[in-house]
């Protein structure tokens, strides 16, 4: 585990440039600063967005799906529920701890260089209009809870009565290839835009 840990976090640190990259180029009416202590990174803040005309602050929390480097995938995974030493823990969408304001979700990474990531997409989505459109289907924390019981052992995809399964999303288990045994929403990226909680940044 400690390997693929080191592994991850060699990655993050060669996004990072080029995420920097994008931020410079495509947010300029904000300054930014990126978060290196690590209790504000638990807090799910790794950069600091200022408005330049106004002063307001956002937390950015960023979101990269590095096990997929060189795919370009449709979807994004939110985490619901996982487990730590056989006790099963709430994830990081729901986590009333998290100072979030916006997850930066960068997909479509792509390395055309050895050591060196080129390209990504990069899709910024409101938390808490995330979480309201979500209750307004009805699919609170705590119903969502209620559906993780009612399913348990459950493996794989598991379909909503709310969302469409192709165009939408879906909840899936991963109970048996994940130590931390996580249960997901998985939500389309063209669903977050199409209903006003995501835009895209590039």
């Amino acid at each position: 585990m400690k390997s693929k840990f080191k592994a991850d976090l060699s990655k993050e640190h060669r996004l990072t440039p080029l995420l920097d990259v994008y931020y410079q180029k495509h947010l300029k009416q904000y300054t930014f600063e990126r978060v290196v202590d690590l209790e504000q990174q638990l807090l799910g803040v790794d950069v600091i967005l200022t408005d330049k005309k106004t002063g307001a602050t956002y937390f950015v929390d960023e979101k990269a799906q590095l096990d997929y480097v060189n795919e370009n995938l449709p979807t994004f995974a939110f985490e619901l529920f996982y487990e730590k030493a056989k006790i099963k823990k709430g994830g990081w969408l729901f986590d009333a701890s998290k100072k979030t304001d916006f997850y930066a979700l960068v997909t479509s990474i792509f390395s055309d260089e050895e050591d060196r990531f080129t390209s990504c997409n990069i899709t910024f989505v409101n938390r808490e209009k995330l979480i309201q459109h979500l209750s307004v289907l009805n699919l609170t924390s705590e119903r969502f809870q209620e559906i993780v019981l009612q399913h348990s052992g459950h493996h794989g995809k598991l379909g909503l009565k709310k969302l469409h399964p192709l165009h939408e999303g879906y909840l899936f288990f991963s109970t048996q290839n994940k130590a931390e045994k996580p249960i997901n929403l998985i939500l389309k990226l063209d669903y977050l835009m199409a209903i006003g909680v995501a835009r895209r940044l590039v």
